[in-house]
This record gives C-alpha cells, structure tokens and sequence, in this order.
C-alpha cells in the first residue's frame, strides 16, 4: 500500500499545533505552540486572547511542521483539522486555515473530531494497538468512558454530569492556592502526602461520573480549617477520584468482555492515576496511556485520527465550520 501522509492542524484550547503522521502511527514532525505563559497570569484559558494569540501562531507553526518534517506540501495527502469540540474562536482559526490551504493546494480536507484525536494518540504510543477496546478520555473539558468498536465507531458508556476531571483538577487547585494549570500541580504536591482524609465519591446506577461533589468538599474542607495539610488533601483527592474513574472503566470492561482499556486526554498524565491503572494488568488487562507530550493537545493525534477518517473517504468541503460542542 502507498504510504499515506496527513497534516493534523489544532487549536482547539490554547495549543496552536501542527504535526506529519505517516500511516496514522508514525509522526515525523509535531510542533505545539503552548499558550499557558499567556493564560496563567489570568488562572485560566481567556477565550478572547487564544483566539489571537492562534491568528498570530498558526502559520509559523506549519511552516515548522513541514520544516521539521523536511517535506513540501505537495507531498501531504490530506490536510487533518480540529473542528471541535472546542472554544469557537480558536477552533475557527485552525478550521480556516486548514480550509484555505486545502483550496491552495487542491488537497482533500479532513474534519476531525478533538475527542477522536485524544483516542488516536494511543495509536501513535502504541503501534500495536488495535480496536476494539475500552477508553477512558479524562481531560479539561472531558470525561467520557467509551467503546472503541473500529477505528471510525465510538459508543459513549458514560460521562460527567457536571464538572470535567480536569475542570475538577483546576478548581481544587486555585482554591488552595497552587494556580493554574492545576492538574500538573496537585499531582506534584499529592506525591508528598498521605491519602488519609475521607472525601465523598458518587456512584450511579449506570457508567456515569461526577466530580462536582468531591471537588466542593475539598474547597469546603480549605475554607473551614485553612491550615490544612495541602499535601495530604491533594493526595486524598487524587486517591478517591481515581477510585470512581477505575471503578466504572472495571464495570464496563466485564460486561463488555474486554481487556484492553487506554487512557486519554490531558489528566491521563497524572502519575497517580498512571499508576492505579497499571494495577489491573495483574487482573490481566492490557493498559495503555500516550506518552505525555501526546497526553495534552497536539496536532499529531489530530493527524493520526483524521488518517483513519481519510481511509474510509470522510471528507469535507469548504463549508465546514467549527462546531464548539461537538459529539463523540
């Protein structure tokens, strides 16, 4: 078969990203332009200042891409765009272009959805990897549990009902003063304490999450005793909130009869919940997680995701716009 090379543009947040994959597994360039300097004096993403900050980066970042990769456009098959879920201005940006470039240079034009990127980063970490399996997508805006049926059929088996895990993360974080973004820091400051206060975990019926509960009685827990041990409560959160991520991924995976779960999105890097997961191959599951450049937003698993959208002809035309709350 002829070699298939995709250019993945993202932005989704607040990464202007470009990234070459070869055949949906190998990158041979990723180039992520990371706003969070930006973001951070704010204590979160601002919308507005993404947006132009994505107009500013974007055409530096695909001429790096295609630098980096040492290849011309002439040579890309197809050009692989997030076109949500997302914040609509940024996602406007990267649609945009992606669409003008295509019309330049008479390249097909693949919509990719940012969820389906996060799944594919698997594929990338893991050459080995094929469906069906389980995965888990925790991310800032994101908790799903899904069924990856094939490459192209995805079945949501549960989600958040309110807070994202990483929305949940963030706003532990400000509260007890550590800033944003604040996935990487409770993690850092939780692997020097002890897991030894009780928090409340949700549980229901069906395959679904919240974290609103958990995430209110830490903030709660630091107004009333301000004094309290931040490494040990960091570490109390982190212990019971992976407990419900593991305990409805365990639950699916035995009705479903399968033993493959991945992990994606931005808090599959936490440490912790790495390692928590990592428990259950002595269950014999096979566990598998990008490596964490993959974890957060870039433009390489947009490209590995839009690779198999193009195999089975999912192509769009210049109508194409940005759809902020799009659907698995």
């Amino acid at each position: 078969m002829k070699d298939t090379y995709i250019l993945g543009i993202e932005t989704s947040c607040d990464e202007t990203a470009g990234a070459i994959v070869k055949n949906g597994r190998e990158v041979l360039a990723s180039v992520i332009n990371s706003q969070i300097p930006i973001h951070e004096q704010f204590g979160g993403v601002v919308p507005e200042v993404a947006s132009r900050n994505h107009v500013e980066a974007i055409s530096h970042v695909v001429e790096q891409t295609l630098k980096k990769a040492n290849m011309s456009l002439e040579q890309i098959d197809a050009i692989a765009c997030t076109y949500g879920p997302g914040l609509v201005g940024a996602l406007l940006v990267g649609v945009s272009y992606a669409k003008a470039l295509s019309y330049a240079i008479k390249k097909p034009l693949i919509p990719t959805n940012h969820i389906h990127g996060h799944i594919a980063a698997n594929y990338i970490s893991h050459p080995e990897l094929k469906p069906p399996f389980l995965c888990l997508i925790i991310s800032g805006g994101h908790t799903h549990l899904v069924h990856i049926k094939n490459y192209t059929e995805f079945e949501i088996l549960g989600k958040t009902r309110d807070d994202a895990i990483g929305e949940a993360f963030d706003k532990v974080a400000r509260v007890i003063g550590l800033g944003y973004p604040g996935g990487p820091k409770v993690d850092k400051l939780a692997r020097q304490g002890k897991p030894s206060i009780e928090l409340p975990k949700t549980h229901f019926e069906n395959l679904d999450f919240s974290f609103s509960g958990i995430k209110t009685a830490v903030i709660n827990l630091h107004h009333k005793t301000p004094d309290i041990n931040k490494e040990d409560l960091c570490a109390s959160f982190e212990k019971t909130i992976t407990e419900e991520l593991i305990e409805n991924t365990l639950k699916a995976a035995r009705k479903l009869e399968i033993k493959q779960i991945a992990l994606a999105g931005g808090v599959s890097a936490n440490s912790y919940i790495r390692n928590e997961f990592l428990k259950l191959e002595k269950q014999d599951y096979s566990i598998y997680y990008p490596e964490p450049i993959l974890c957060t937003d870039n433009a390489a698993m947009i490209a590995a995701a839009g690779y198999y959208q193009y195999i089975v002809g999912n192509k769009a035309d210049l109508t194409l716009n940005a759809i902020p709350n799009l659907s698995i």
